[in-house]
């Protein structure tokens, strides 16, 4: 993902249609989508409630305890943001929709606190106000 770069013609396109999402969030997702392929036995249509997840895997995955904060620099705080994206790069022909694909799909698949921050394995921290 790191190499990786919108044309800016692209980025034209996709600032005229929403310029509230960094251009590194639109690559996330595709990246995400990369991702998500590449764990299946064949590559298909992946539904809406399956990319946000592999947006939180994908993130966990290259951003560890950082994901939440990096995503939250390039806009996107829910998975209601990926919706978004998605269907802006759809719009701009990077992506195809397929005729089940609403955006709705995306709403509320999970809560990033949860997702970044509830299940990371902090068992093992103490906290500095409960040292006695």
């Amino acid at each position: 993902m790191y190499g990786l770069q919108l044309a800016d013609e692209i980025v034209e396109r996709i600032r005229a249609l929403d310029g509230r999402y960094h251009e590194r969030g639109y690559l996330f997702v595709l990246a995400s989508l990369e991702f998500c392929q590449r764990k299946r036995r064949l590559r298909g249509h992946i539904s809406g409630e399956e990319l946000a997840e592999s947006c939180r895997d994908f993130a966990l995955d290259q951003f560890g305890l950082t994901a939440r904060t990096v995503l939250r620099f390039w806009g996107i705080e829910t998975t209601g943001d990926i919706g978004r994206i998605v269907f802006v790069l759809i719009e701009v022909g990077l992506l195809i929709r397929h005729p089940n694909d609403r955006i709705e799909d995306f709403e509320g698949v999970y809560d990033f606190t949860q997702a970044f921050e509830g299940d990371y394995p902090w068992g093992g921290v103490a906290r500095a106000d409960r040292i006695g």
